[in-house]
């Protein structure tokens, strides 16, 4: 094989191994490799800080808790959200940003964590809570009506901390 073969033969090698990755995860995201699913090496993501979240009581309108979220606002994002993370701080969040606002519906698959999963209308009013989501199990989890935002946040964490639908939410993003 020439020389001139074998730097393409690499250059093939890295746009391939490079194009696997981005199918696998979204983008900049990995920590270390977890398993293999369907063929695919799975990784565990690391949390990204890509800015602040406040709940805010909808009775007297003082900040009830505040966190730091990772968005989820590109389609491989939404799509890949809490899977495979093995553990999550109680002061973090992933915030979707969802294309329509409509009844949405997330569930647990490839997701080893329980999420309380809070959906969000345009008017950043929580619409309601699935607490305590299953680790794993792929029963669709519903709003109760339209939503454009959902954030999930650990298991328990809005009993924990008194957060309930008509309470709202405001958020900075990071710069």
């Amino acid at each position: 094989m020439t020389k001139r073969n074998k730097l393409i033969a690499l250059v093939l090698l890295l746009a391939f191994a490079g194009w696997m990755m981005m199918t696998v995860m979204p983008s900049g995201t990995t920590t270390k490799k977890i398993g293999n699913v369907g063929g695919k090496e799975t990784y565990e993501p690391k949390f990204r800080d890509e800015g602040d979240l406040q709940f805010v009581s909808a009775e007297s309108g003082d900040t009830l808790k505040t966190i730091d979220i990772e968005l989820a606002n590109a389609p491989d994002e939404i799509a890949y959200g809490m899977m495979y993370r093995k553990s999550m701080d109680i002061n973090t969040g992933m915030l979707f940003f969802m294309p329509t606002e409509e009844v949405q519906s997330f569930y647990m698959r490839n997701t080893y964590v329980s999420l309380d999963i809070i959906f969000i209308n345009s008017r950043h009013e929580i619409v309601s809570i699935q607490k305590n989501a299953e680790p794993l199990n792929t029963t669709s989890l519903p709003s109760t009506g339209p939503a454009n935002f959902v954030l999930e946040v650990k298991g328990g964490y809005c009993d924990q901390f008194g957060i309930a639908a008509g309470d709202k939410i405001q958020f900075q993003l990071a710069e």
